[in-house]
């Protein structure tokens, strides 16, 4: 699993490109920003129209040639199969990878699924795995709905942090995380594209900034917690985890789904 999330930004300048708003050089750009060089990664099926090894660049180019429409952002876990319309080899690489990107052509769908991409000591970057991908359209998720269910799951979520007197035992990354978020004004992303709505920008912000939260919460092993307490701050970091990806899913496929 990537650490950095791949499939966002390739959704949000994705969609911010095939609008105007942005070029095709400064997509690749912003989307290779932080985890190096894109490519395709190993085409199993003779029916996909990509090349193995091909860049990100030439690879959107020849989707765009193909009646190129949209980008979706998928974040699935096991059990909630956020964003995925199937078939099975694409939502189980998705599952795995926890991110996907379903792309919309003119007489099919596609699922690109990420992964780290490394060669030798030096080179690091994203590989993308396409799979076919059903003919639907994923769940939409009005911005409005996943802000507000975000904002019931931060109340919620308050009264079970609370549970787990010690914050201490969270390690200092954690508690520092939470005191920022406590104190901090939503202010507009940098990692949305143009072209999006003020409201998608403030998602974004609010929602990138707790899924640090929960990343650094899940990898903290909780010493001195009680059994209870540690239930507590599972059930906490479930029902956060969930509105925080469909606040992801809304807020970066907003340009998508208009």
């Amino acid at each position: 699993m990537l650490h950095e999330l791949s499939s966002a930004p390739l959704v949000t300048w994705g969609n911010a490109w095939l609008a105007g708003q942005a070029g095709l050089d400064d997509t690749v750009s912003a989307v290779e920003r932080r985890t190096g060089p894109h490519v395709i990664g190993a085409v199993t099926d003779p029916a996909l129209p990509f090349e193995s090894g091909a860049p990100l660049r030439s690879a959107l180019a020849r989707l765009r040639s193909l009646g190129l429409a949209a980008f979706r952002l998928s974040l699935p876990v096991p059990g909630d199969p956020l964003g995925l319309v199937g078939g099975e080899e694409l939502n189980k690489a998705a599952i795995d990878a926890r991110e996907s990107v379903l792309v919309e052509l003119a007489e099919q769908q596609l699922g690109l699924v990420p992964s780290e991409d490394r060669r030798g000591s030096s080179y690091a970057g994203v590989a993308w795995t396409p799979y076919r991908a059903a003919d639907r359209t994923p769940e939409h998720i009005p911005l409005a709905e996943a802000e507000h269910q975000l904002t019931l799951a931060m109340r919620e979520c308050a009264s079970l942090f609370g549970q787990v007197d010690d914050m201490a035992s969270w390690g200092p990354e954690v508690t520092s995380a939470l005191e920022d978020l406590r104190d901090a004004e939503r202010q507009p992303s940098g990692g949305l594209a143009p072209g999006h709505p003020q409201r998608a920008h403030r998602l974004a912000a609010q929602a990138d900034r707790l899924a640090v939260v929960v990343r650094l919460a899940n990898e903290d092993e909780g010493r001195g917690l009680s059994t209870s307490q540690m239930s507590s701050r599972m059930e906490a970091l479930r029902i956060l985890d969930r509105a925080v990806r469909r606040a992801r899913v809304a807020s970066y496929g907003a340009a998508a789904d208009g």
